[in-house]
């Protein structure tokens, strides 16, 4: 008898894409940001992509595109196929409390991975939203003039930088965890490859 499939086939290559994407945008942006830091650091050239600010510009917009295509169709499947509403609910504080002391003890079970934990289920939820407000927020920033409405919402141009910012910062701490997390239970990561 064949393997229970975990990922079906559009999640594991919506997935993928969006991990390049995403790496890309990061690299590029902290090359962005190192043209114009909102704090007293710089980000290593070793980690930047695009090599000067127009450079990064281009690789952003690029990856960008990428980005909230691919993303709209993960989140327009992820609707349409009750998948969001499967996987990431019912979501309770008891239930991420909880869970996340049997993470912490290490008794928190892997043993169904077609069953998402309240952690994951938290986590994966709020990289959905952040993902919505980081596109945004950089939509109010490349285009100020032609989005004043959505650089307002944000409390201005400036405002709306540091959100951009802040929110990159939950995504890179959320791929550390993500990637540490498949490294230590493997068969997860075996599951978004194969799907099995």
């Amino acid at each position: 008898m064949p393997a229970k499939v975990i990922q079906p086939a559009w999640v594991r290559i919506v997935h993928w894409i969006n991990a390049l994407a995403m790496i890309l945008m990061i690299m590029s942006g902290w090359q962005i940001y190192n043209a114009s830091p909102l704090f007293d650091f710089t980000f290593s050239h070793a980690i930047t992509l695009g090599g000067w600010l127009g450079g990064a510009l281009l690789w952003h917009f690029a990856a960008m595109w990428l980005l909230m295509v691919n993303g709209l169709i993960y989140v327009v499947s992820g609707l349409v196929t009750g998948r969001f509403r499967r996987k990431l609910l019912p979501l309770t504080p008891a239930g991420v409390i909880a869970d996340t002391r049997a993470a912490l003890t290490g008794r928190l079970s892997h043993a169904d991975l077609s069953t998402y934990n309240q952690v994951q289920k938290l986590l994966y939820g709020g990289i959905i939203l952040i993902g919505i407000v980081i596109v945004l927020s950089g939509l109010s920033i490349w285009k100020p003039v032609q989005l004043q409405w959505l650089t307002a919402l944000f409390g201005g141009y400036d405002t709306a930088r540091y959100v951009h910012f802040f929110c990159m910062a939950a995504i890179v701490a959320f791929l550390v965890v993500h990637v540490a997390l498949a490294l230590l239970v493997p068969k997860s990561l075996r599951a978004m490859i194969i799907g099995r």
